[in-house]
């Protein structure tokens, strides 16, 4: 009897020992082929900080991106506003030169239509002969600017009364008139008007101050603006 009891405790022990065996075998054959799947099948998974630099990268390259685009609007802005700027300066300049131009034609044209005055002798009106040639010089320039018309002033000097010498001045405007028409001039271009004494170019009181106010004055009449 305790030959038997011996017998089956022995048996007892060989099989625990060989599902121990077999149990731990089966565990081992387990984890290999998990772990041979994890390397050959399954993706290897990026780690926290791996993600986390990419996508700090990602921002910053967003940043530098939004960056050059805000320079790229900023220097176009300053472009248009530079171009702006020119045009404007250019304006200006065009304006301002196209004034100064006009002026210049201006002093120049009425360089061109001035008539000196004319002078006369004592209690005269009668042109001498270097009036004729100042009223033959002045004249061509009211021929070729015909829209411009001309008043002709006479004048006289102190001595004599105020409605003799404004006779006197109306016939020393009528005789330059009447020269100027006769260079041809339209009469109805020529105004005249006398001044007597009344308007002295030198206020003097000896003959060389009443030779200068012994004359004849042009004034010119530029068309009128419609």
């Amino acid at each position: 009897m305790k030959r038997k009891l011996v017998c089956v405790g022995l048996v007892a022990l060989v099989v625990c020992f060989s599902v121990t065996f077999l149990t731990g075998c089966a565990k081992k054959t387990t984890l290999k082929e998990e772990t041979v799947m994890t390397r050959d099948q399954k993706p290897v998974a990026q780690s926290p900080a791996t993600a986390a630099t990419g996508d700090q990268a990602s921002r910053e390259r967003a940043v530098r991106e939004q960056s050059l685009r805000d320079q790229a609007l900023r220097d176009q802005v300053a472009k248009d506003q530079a171009d702006k700027d020119a045009a404007a300066k250019a304006a200006r300049e065009a304006a301002e030169k196209a004034k100064l131009d006009a002026a210049a034609r201006a002093a120049a044209l009425q360089k061109e239509l001035q008539i000196p005055d004319i002078h006369f002798d004592f209690d005269m009106f009668d042109l001498k002969p270097e009036a004729q040639a100042i009223l033959k010089a002045g004249a061509p320039a009211y021929l070729k600017y015909s829209e411009y018309k001309l008043i002709v002033e006479g004048h006289a000097d102190e001595r004599g009364t105020v409605e003799y010498n404004l006779a006197l001045g109306d016939k020393r405007a009528t005789e330059a008139a009447k020269y100027l028409m006769d260079l041809g001039i339209a009469k109805e271009r020529i105004k005249t008007i006398s001044y007597g004494k009344e308007m002295p170019l030198d206020k003097g009181h000896d003959e060389t101050a009443w030779a200068k106010n012994r004359r004849a004055h042009f004034v010119i009449m530029p068309p009128t603006k419609k």
